[in-house]
């Protein structure tokens, strides 16, 4: 790649590619500034340093994540908003595994407040499970089941982790209908917590 036109956005993007194609450990100034052609001192313009440039790939992965969510679930709700949230995440998991595994950076949480992604992740989440009736604290235990079955599966699928003759993705389908049965259920599940 040239040099010239260097900013801040494209030094991202390509660090996002990178980690897709390479993995999100592999996202250095080293191997960026290679990818670009230029010197590592070059890039110090448009990030202060690798914590910084991992922090900027994951607020971009988080905000195109919660895109590809938003517009699965957008005029949908119950099961068919859960199906569709679920299949988004496993999607975005699956083709983006760098970006993927840039949202789950732990992130200073200053910067969290000031991220919008974070919050419409939180707004789409709790609104996907509104029809379910669920209220605090049920509601934070349900999206802490939702996000590990999800990284649970997605992770093993990834990783080639399920290797029985039946297919992978009746198993998904089986299990996101498990979720709306346990969340249509909850209060009988948990005993009312």
């Amino acid at each position: 790649m040239v040099r010239a036109g260097l900013t801040t956005e494209r030094v991202v993007a390509a660090a996002a590619d990178l980690a897709d194609s390479a993995g999100f450990g592999k996202v250095t100034i080293s191997a960026l500034a290679r990818g670009f052609g230029v010197k590592d001192a070059s890039l110090y313009s448009h990030v202060k340093n690798l914590n910084d440039l991992r922090t900027r790939v994951a607020l971009l992965a988080a905000e195109e994540f919660i895109d590809r969510i938003e517009a699965a679930v957008a005029g949908r709700a119950g099961k068919d908003a859960l199906i569709a949230f679920a299949d988004a995440y496993r999607t975005f998991a699956l083709e983006c595994p760098g970006r993927y595994e840039a949202t789950r950076m732990r992130v200073d949480p200053a910067i969290v407040a000031e991220a919008p992604a974070y919050h419409r992740t939180l707004r789409t989440t709790s609104a996907m499970l509104r029809a379910y009736g669920l209220t605090e604290p049920a509601l934070t235990d349900a999206v802490r089941l939702l996000r590990s079955t999800f990284h649970g599966f997605t992770a093993l699928e990834a990783d080639g982790g399920f290797e029985a003759p039946r297919p992978v993705q009746t198993s998904w389908e089986h299990a996101v209908e498990g979720l709306h049965f346990l969340l249509t259920n909850w209060a009988s599940a948990t005993g009312g917590q």
